[in-house]
């Protein structure tokens, strides 16, 4: 009951700004502690050592707080709030619609608001690769954002979400095969696949199964090829479900990178109405895993 609440809690109201105008998002604390670790331990010799303790460290207080959060006799409020926040489904539909919005008046628009929630170079992006890079991320985020921390909650509760968005957190900021962090952020970005695995393709499942496509012979081809053991999934579920082909070329740092292509029979030249379908695609998802809650709840 608290993950069904906590689900429409998020839906209706998503993140204020009201309130994370005034108080620092959990999301944003993470960061400055795994900011912390890099500027206190990423130096010197054994980094990769330092890198797995400081891995193994976050997953520990991911735990310990998440139960201390579980103890306070609250009744639960805490813990539901809480998990609210952490299931960030309107903010990702809500920052992947902005860039549909932006395309529409103009590709400079597009390319600043995709580059709100992209790594790669946005400066050289015509319309098409700004629409792709914000269809892939809608796919990637809806496993990582949404997918992956209702199923640790579920398996865990609230340590179990806690643990994985600190590890997910650190991933993305030190897991880069840079000569800084190639060492230091191993363990946080293999623990990060480890612990995306299982919802990775359970994403995939419910993107195939909520639009009817029920073939998975594109997904199990195209998965595999996949610069990421695990973000290929529900991109290869996404992809033929709104006919678009998906990952292919793009630039990092200036280096341009020739992936190969996700559903390369679909079209290359999606824009701002495919990447509405995307986030309406989210929130099918959103829909059923609300179901199968409230299914297991009455039963």
């Amino acid at each position: 009951m608290i993950l069904i609440l906590s689900m429409l809690l998020d839906a209706a109201f998503g993140e204020p700004k009201a309130i994370w105008d005034r108080l620092p998002h959990p999301a944003v604390l993470m960061g400055r502690l795994v900011g912390w670790c890099d500027r206190r331990f990423n130096t010197g010799a054994r980094r990769k050592a330092k890198g797995v303790a400081v891995a193994a460290g976050l997953v520990a207080v991911g735990l310990v707080l998440g139960s201390l959060i579980e103890s306070l006799p609250d009744h639960g409020l805490f813990e539901l709030l809480t998990l609210a926040i952490l299931i960030a489904q309107k903010s990702l539909v809500e920052h992947v619609r902005a860039v549909a919005q932006g395309l529409r008046r103009s590709l400079a628009e597009g390319r600043q608001a995709v580059a709100m929630i992209v790594g790669r170079d946005t400066a050289e992006m015509t319309g098409p690769d700004v629409a792709r890079a914000a269809i892939e991320s809608a796919a990637e985020n809806l496993s990582d954002g949404v997918v992956a921390p209702i199923f640790w909650y579920l398996l865990f509760g609230l340590p179990g979400i806690l643990a994985y968005k600190l590890v997910n957190t650190a991933d993305s900021m030190i897991g880069h095969l840079t000569p800084r962090y190639a060492e230091f952020g191993w363990a946080s970005a293999r623990l990060d696949d480890v612990l995306n695995l299982i919802p990775a393709r359970l994403t995939a499942l419910l993107i195939a199964l909520t639009h009817g496509w029920l073939d998975p012979a594109p997904i199990l081809r195209d998965a595999p090829k996949h610069r990421s053991p695990n973000a290929g999934w529900p991109e290869s579920a996404l992809a033929p479900v709104l006919n678009v082909a998906l990952s292919g070329p793009r630039s990092y740092n200036g280096v341009r990178k020739h992936y190969p292509w996700v559903w390369p029979e679909g079209r290359r030249d999606p824009g701002p109405d495919d990447i509405d379908a995307a986030a309406d695609a989210l929130w099918r998802v959103w829909a059923a895993v609300l179901a199968v809650a409230v299914l297991v709840a009455l039963a």
